[in-house]
């Protein structure tokens, strides 16, 4: 089957209420942002001309109509995207600090997100695509976690490169062992992984960076890792041979901006930038120069979308990135 999709992607779709400021009575209020990671990833890759297709679950109320629109907005083909009229559309909160972090509160008890099935995955979608992506939002509960996994097998079996991010939210599971066995059931499959500083040190129970990514390499078969470092930048460690204890590390510094407003939506730009550098030169001769160019572009686009409310819709441009780059 001919590979129409450069990325298609499995996961969460929902709305990130994002707090925007006070009323004049003093109330919060908030913002209603299309997000969910999967989809800010591919927004991301749209805006760097990839083809991209989403699977995923939306309720049939005004929030899960609103996301279907957006999809098309952005470029990402819905016909994989399911709507469920008997569960609401998922919503996630967002407080944030001055600092740009944020805190989530969801409303998912159960959400649309978690109702996916494996018979609502559209397996074309997965056969057509060059990198299958996904992360662990859909791997909390049943049945989305047997959909994950059956969709995880539909891409190793027809060769596609698999993407991960671990991206953990505590408050959406039962327990974190359970958080744990799922991260590394996903390892089992990926090829390239994206994972955050404080993800890496939870997974691994190690403070250095590069002794948690040591771990992970002899453990699973990944062949590009990813670290965000937030303020401290990024780093990534690549091996040619997904069994070789040898592998070429580099690290690239940050872009701080002086008007960050939140950081949701940064680790998914990041990625985003990651695989169209996995498009552009495959996973077979990557050298340390290689990873810190494909570093240093990903993190300035991180750093762009911190400056934005939300992050599906506001995905910053190509030119944008290098224009940021080249000061």
């Amino acid at each position: 089957m001919e590979r129409s999709y450069d990325v298609a992607a499995l996961g969460e779709l929902l709305i990130d209420m994002t707090m925007n400021g006070l009323s004049a009575q003093g109330n919060a209020m908030y913002e209603a942002n299309p997000g969910g990671a999967p989809c800010n990833v591919l927004a991301m890759l749209g805006k760097l001309g990839r083809r991209t297709a989403f699977i995923g679950k939306v309720g049939d109320d005004i929030f899960g109509h609103e996301l279907k629109e957006v999809l098309g907005e952005v470029g990402i083909d819905a016909k994989g995207l399911a709507v469920d009229g008997k569960v609401r559309t998922t919503l996630a909160f967002v407080k944030t600090f001055e600092d740009g972090d944020r805190d989530f509160s969801f409303y998912r008890n159960p959400g649309a997100d978690m109702m996916l099935t494996k018979e609502d995955v559209d397996t074309d979608i997965i056969r057509s695509a060059k990198i299958f992506h996904f992360g662990t939002l859909s791997m909390t509960h049943e049945p989305a976690r047997s959909a994950t996994l059956f969709a995880l097998e539909e891409a190793k079996n027809n060769g596609c490169i698999i993407s991960f991010d671990p991206n953990l939210r505590e408050p959406l599971w039962d327990n974190l062992d359970d958080a744990k066995e799922q991260v590394i059931a996903g390892l089992g499959y990926c090829d390239v992984l994206k994972i955050s500083d404080n993800e890496i040190q939870w997974l691994t129970g190690l403070d250095d960076y590069t002794e948690g990514v040591e771990w992970i390499l002899s453990r699973c078969g990944v062949r590009l890792v990813t670290v965000s470092l937030g303020r401290s930048g990024s780093m990534a460690a690549f091996r040619k041979d997904s069994g070789s204890s040898e592998y070429i590390k580099a690290e690239a510094a940050p872009f701080i901006q002086k008007d960050t407003i939140e950081t949701t939506g940064a680790g998914d730009t990041f990625g985003g930038c990651v695989l169209n550098y996995v498009l552009e030169r495959g996973l077979d001769d990557l050298d340390g120069a290689d990873l810190k160019e494909m570093l240093t572009f990903a993190n300035a686009a991180a750093s762009i979308i911190t400056t934005r409310r939300g992050a599906l819709r506001v995905m910053p441009e190509a030119e944008e990135v290098r224009e940021l780059i080249g000061r």
